[in-house]
C-alpha cells in the first residue's frame, strides 16, 4: 500500500492561501425579503355590470365579492416563473390592500345613494377578514376619487340626494381613527392624505391629484424622511389631470350645468375657461415638483381604468416618471366589454435588492374552467431604487 505523508504548511504560505480563498470563494446568495401589496381602484359600488359570468345586470357588490375571493387566493399561491422578482416563489401573505378612489359611484338619478353604496363596500372590505389564509390582517389604504368627492360637494347633473358625504366621510374616519367623532366634512380643508413606511419605502397617499395644496403637504411630509428613502405616490387621477376637476374660473365659481367644472381640487383653473381646455400649466407645476424631488420613483393611479405601465414626461416632455395605471372591476376601458380582461395588480417589493415589480393579475379568465388557478398573470413592470 502506498504511504501518504502528512504535509505541514509553514506559516509563510498562509497569506497566499487566504488570498486564494477570498478570490475564489462564493458567498451563499442572500434570500430576498419580499413584501406583497394588492392594488386596485374604481370599485363603483352602486353600479351594475351589464354582463358578468353568464348573468346580466350584475351589481357592483357581487362583482367585487368575486374579485375579493380572487385576491384572497393569492395567499400561498405561486408567483409566475418569469425570471423576475420572486419568480416561482410562494406568496406568504398580503401586507396591504390599496384602493385609490371612486369606491362608490356618483349618486346620479337612478343610482343608489352614496350612503347605501358605502354600507355595501364596508361590509365587504372593512369588517371581515378578507384574506382568511393568513393570520395577520393587511393594512387597508383608501383614497377618495372624483365620484366620492362629487357626492360630498355636489355635481352639475341632478343627484338624489343632492349631497351625501357618506363615502368621503367613511374614508376619512377609517384612515384617521381619531376622527370618529367627525360628522361633517369641511371640504377642501379636511382632505384625505397620509403616508406610511413599508419595507424601506415611503408610501404617500394623495387627495385626488397633487394640486398646490397637496404639494405643500408632501413637502412637509418628505421633510421628515431621509432623502435616500424611495417615495411612491398614490392618487386617483392620472398625472395629466383634467381641467374639470379644478375650481370653476367663471363668474361665481360654482358647480353648474353650463360650465361643468366640478370644484374637486383646491385651486381655480388657470389655463382657460372651459373643461375642454388642457391643464398644461397645472401639470407643469407638478412636473417641476417631481423634478425637485428625485426620491419620487413612481406614481400609481386609477380613474381611466385599464392596466398600463408608462412613463409620464410632463407637458414639456422633460420628465421620466414611471406610472402604473390599474383596471376597474366595473368601468374598465377594455374589461367592461371583455370580462376576461378584468384585473388588479400585485406589487412585490424586494427590500434586499431595493427593487419592485408590479404584476397584472387577471382574475376572471378561468371562472368557467374548474381546476384552473383563480389568477392568471399578465404583463409586468419592474424598476429598482
Amino acid at each position: 500500500m502506498p504511504k501518504y505523508k502528512h504535509i505541514q504548511l509553514s506559516g509563510r504560505f498562509m497569506p497566499i492561501l487566504i488570498v486564494c480563498f477570498l478570490l475564489f470563494y462564493e458567498a451563499p446568495a442572500q434570500k430576498s425579503e419580499l413584501t406583497h401589496i394588492v392594488f386596485t381602484s374604481d370599485l363603483h359600488f352602486g353600479l351594475y355590470k351589464s354582463t358578468f359570468r353568464g348573468n346580466s345586470q350584475v351589481s357592483a357588490a357581487s362583482v367585487n365579492a368575486y374579485m375579493l375571493k380572487a385576491m384572497a387566493s393569492l395567499v400561498n399561491s405561486q408567483l409566475p416563473k418569469d425570471g423576475k422578482i420572486g419568480s416561482g416563489e410562494k406568496v406568504a401573505s398580503i401586507s396591504a390592500l390599496i384602493i385609490t378612489g371612486d369606491i362608490v359611484n356618483r349618486q346620479e338619478i337612478g343610482i343608489q345613494s352614496a350612503s347605501k353604496s358605502w354600507e355595501e363596500f364596508s361590509s365587504f372590505y372593512l369588517y371581515k377578514n378578507i384574506f382568511p389564509a393568513q393570520k395577520n390582517h393587511p393594512q387597508i389604504c383608501l383614497l377618495p376619487g372624483n365620484h366620492d368627492i362629487s357626492n360630498l360637494v355636489g355635481y352639475h347633473k341632478p343627484m338624489n340626494p343632492l349631497f351625501d358625504s357618506s363615502s368621503y366621510l367613511g374614508i376619512y374616519r377609517y384612515m384617521f381613527p381619531d376622527s370618529n367623532q367627525v360628522t361633517k366634512i369641511n371640504y377642501p380643508k379636511e382632505r384625505i392624505h397620509y403616508s406610511k413606511d413599508l419595507s424601506g419605502i415611503h408610501f404617500v397617499f394623495l387627495n385626488l391629484w397633487p394640486d398646490s395644496a397637496e404639494r405643500k403637504w408632501i413637502e412637509e411630509d418628505l421633510s421628515g424622511i431621509d432623502t435616500s428613502t424611495p417615495v411612491l405616490l398614490f392618487a386617483h387621477s392620472s398625472p395629466d389631470v383634467e381641467a374639470k376637476f379644478f375650481i370653476n374660473p367663471n363668474n361665481d365659481h360654482t358647480v353648474n350645468s353650463k360650465d361643468k367644472f366640478e370644484n374637486l381640487l383646491s385651486e381655480e383653473f388657470q389655463d382657460g375657461l372651459q373643461v375642454s381646455d388642457s391643464a398644461k400649466q397645472e401639470q407643469q407645476a407638478f412636473a417641476e415638483f417631481v423634478r425637485r424631488h428625485p426620491a419620487i420613483k413612481a406614481y400609481f393611479h386609477g380613474h381611466s381604468n385599464f392596466t398600463e405601465f408608462y412613463t409620464w414626461q410632463g407637458p414639456d416632455s422633460s420628465l421620466q416618471l414611471p406610472c402604473i395605471r390599474v383596471d376597474s372591476p366595473l368601468k374598465g376601458k377594455f374589461s367592461a366589454k371583455d370580462e376576461s380582461q378584468l384585473s388588479f395588480e400585485l406589487i412585490t417589493i424586494d427590500s434586499t435588492n431595493r427593487s419592485i415589480i408590479v404584476r397584472e393579475c387577471f382574475w376572471n379568465k378561468n371562472w368557467d374552467s374548474p381546476g384552473k388557478a383563480s389568477i392568471s398573470f399578465g404583463s409586468n413592470f419592474s424598476f429598482s431604487f
